[in-house]
């Protein structure tokens, strides 16, 4: 799985934001990288990016989450 993830991987420079989201700051990074690529989903299990699902269409979904819902059967 990783190596599917590395290979079709793209890196995205993405501004910092001018207004904090999160209530974890360090995790606003990631909502700036999904915002400035035109990210519609992050893969997290993290309690502080979950709670901003839904910003900027932004869904945070849980790994579990993702799997049953996009490689399910």
């Amino acid at each position: 799985m990783l190596t599917l993830i590395a290979m079709n991987a793209i890196i995205v420079d993405a501004p910092p934001l001018t207004n904090p989201v999160s209530e974890d700051p360090d995790d606003d990074m990631f909502l700036a990288a999904a915002f400035a690529s035109q990210t519609k989903v992050i893969v997290s299990g993290d309690h502080d990016l979950q709670r901003v699902s839904g910003w900027r269409g932004i869904e945070v979904l849980t790994p579990r989450q993702f799997v049953d819902r996009h490689l399910g059967s």
